[in-house]
Parts: structure tokens; C-alpha cells; sequence
């Protein structure tokens, strides 16, 4: 009952904050308000939203040098930068993802929510999977009724090579919080576990309320796809590829791939060439 009530509120009480500084005027911003105003641009995952939340979340910085969190935001923007194909120097977005996520872990590594942040970029980014998991794992402890911890946790396990545990992960976020505006990226995860564990009924299922959450994420379409083709859905293969393509036309596997954490990803990866999709 409680798990259901701290689920329930959690989620409502930040969106209400971030309404209210959403109204408050500029000059009057304080670096929390501007960490409040950087978290919807971030939901929004476009690269004109991306920039946006970079440029709020470093003003937070400069009024606040010690906000941890708010760091680790920055370098989780950046990091969607990298694999989202935004980035204009690549190099760049890593090393700043990589100096960003350490000071936030610098500031604060008993926080859950900054640990889970720390975890999700270090795994996309770098690359260490015990050290991740250890982050991810002591995040969910630190608050067990946490959708950020149990939505990082599924990616660091899922990253890692661990499909059967980022899924329970990804379920566990979703109960936490059942219409968070992040709940499309959670699917997405979800999705590709699925196919790793090769239940691709289950990742288009999953795939599809990805889809109904943001129908403009390119992902979704890429996760569709490769499910699909597996099955021998060939048309719906095709279908979800040309919309991927229409979306982002410079899509390539190899340039896909090239932008990290995808090792563990070899039927995903099967999946898209059965698709068509380009090399």
C-alpha cells in the first residue's frame, strides 16, 4: 500500500513543480527552478529540447556549483547527444557526458536519483559493468520506490548483457510510475531485452506502447522493425524501417552501432538487417 501511494504522489508532485516554474518569470529563476525548467525539454528527447535542457541545466550550475543532480542531468543530455545522433562533435558530448557524470557522483553519490543518472550515462557511455550495476543497485536500494532508479537499473542490466533482469527492472519502473513522461524510453529498453531474450511477440507489444507514448522517437521504429523481421513480418518490417528512414534518413546500422553499448545487441542487430535497413 505505501509502494502504491509513494507511486502515485511522487510522480504528480514534481510535475506541479515544474508547472509553477514553468510560470515563475525569469529574473526570479533560482537554480532549482531552472533544473525544474531543464527536465520537460529533456522528456522531449528532440535535439532542439536536448540543447535547451543543456543550457538551463549548466545555468543551474553556475547559480548552484554543488547541485549534484542537476550535473548529472547535463551529462545525460549529452549523452543523448552521442546516440541520438545530435551531437555536432561527438567527441565532445562524450567527454563532457563522461566530466559530468563524475562531478554529480563527486557532489552527491548517496543520492539515488544522481546515482541512477551516473549509472545510465556510464553504461552508454563508457562501458563498465560492474561498476554500473553497482551504481544502479545501490540506487534502487537507496529508494526502492524510485522510477529513475528502477528505469536506469533496466538499462545498466540490459547494456550489460543481462536481458532477464533489465525487463523485471523495467516492469518494476513502470509500476513505480505508470504515466511518467519518460515511460516511451522504458518501453524502448524493455523492447530490446525482448528480443535479446528472443520473445519478439513480447517486444513489439512492448514496442508498440512506446509508440503510443512518443510516435516521433525514431527507436521505437528501429526496436519495431527488428521485431518484426524476426518473426517474418515482413511487411510491418519494411513499414516500421521506412518510417525509421522517413524520420531520420542518414539512419545507418553501422553509424548506429558506432555511437556505443550495443555488444550485447547481436539479435537486435540481426533484426534490422533482416528489415533492410542500410548498413
Amino acid at each position: 500500500m505505501t509502494v502504491a501511494v509513494v507511486s502515485a504522489i511522487e510522480p504528480k508532485l514534481f510535475q506541479t513543480e515544474i508547472a509553477m516554474a514553468m510560470r515563475r518569470r525569469p529574473e526570479n529563476l533560482t537554480a532549482y527552478d531552472l533544473f525544474l525548467r531543464a527536465m520537460p525539454q529533456f522528456y522531449l528527447t528532440t535535439r532542439e529540447a536536448m540543447a535547451e535542457a543543456i543550457r538551463l541545466a549548466h545555468r543551474a550550475l553556475e547559480l548552484d556549483p554543488r547541485f549534484g543532480f542537476v550535473a548529472a542531468l547535463a551529462g545525460r543530455c549529452h549523452m543523448h547527444n552521442v546516440l541520438s545522433g545530435y551531437a555536432i562533435d561527438p567527441q565532445f558530448d562524450r567527454k563532457e557526458a563522461i566530466r559530468l557524470f563524475r562531478l554529480a557522483l563527486s557532489l552527491d553519490d548517496g543520492d539515488p536519483e544522481t546515482l541512477a543518472a551516473a549509472a545510465i550515462t556510464s553504461a552508454f557511455i563508457i562501458g563498465d559493468s560492474e561498476g554500473e550495476i553497482e551504481m544502479a543497485d545501490r540506487a534502487v536500494a537507496l529508494n526502492p520506490n524510485s522510477f529513475n532508479a528502477w528505469h536506469a537499473r533496466g538499462w545498466v542490466y540490459r547494456i550489460a548483457g543481462l536481458p532477464e533482469e533489465a525487463v523485471q527492472s523495467f516492469e518494476r519502473a513502470v509500476r513505480m510510475s505508470p504515466v511518467d513522461p519518460r515511460l516511451h524510453l522504458t518501453f524502448l529498453g524493455m523492447a530490446s531485452a525482448h528480443i535479446e531474450l528472443r520473445r519478439f511477440d513480447e517486444a513489439i507489444v512492448a514496442g508498440k506502447k512506446a509508440l503510443r507514448q512518443n510516435s516521433s522517437y525514431t527507436p521505437i521504429y528501429r526496436v519495431l522493425a527488428s521485431a518484426f523481421a524476426h518473426l517474418g513480418r515482413d511487411a510491418e518490417a519494411r513499414e516500421a524501417a521506412a518510417r525509421l528512414l522517413e524520420l531520420d534518413p542518414a539512419y545507418t546500422i553501422s553509424t548506429w552501432i558506432a555511437r556505443g553499448a550495443q555488444s550485447n545487441s547481436k539479435l537486435y542487430i540481426e533484426g534490422l538487417r533482416k528489415a533492410g535497413l542500410p548498413e
